[in-house]
């Protein structure tokens, strides 16, 4: 299930995106990236609908994912089709 950002207050998600970021630990090459920044970056991109917020009835948790993967995700599953208008 899609959860609209808008929907969770500005400390819950800003929760959910240091979660989210600490837990991907991606590598930004030689400059380091703060966690403002990163944190500034995941918002940017739930706002543009690249990622989104999505809660598993079957794990009982939230992550944040791409667009994409929820696609393919949801592809694999073959039991729900995304809609834009959604998020």
């Amino acid at each position: 299930m899609i959860i609209p950002y808008q929907e969770l207050s500005k400390e819950a998600l800003t929760n959910l995106i240091e979660q989210f970021i600490l837990r991907e630990g991606t590598d930004y090459g030689e400059t380091e990236v703060g966690n403002q920044t990163k944190i500034e970056q995941v918002l940017t991109q739930l706002k543009n609908g690249e990622a989104l917020i999505v809660y598993s009835e079957l794990h009982e948790e939230v992550n944040i994912m791409s667009a994409q993967q929820f696609k393919q995700m949801q592809a694999e599953e073959g039991d729900y089709q995304i809609d834009r208008d959604e998020f």
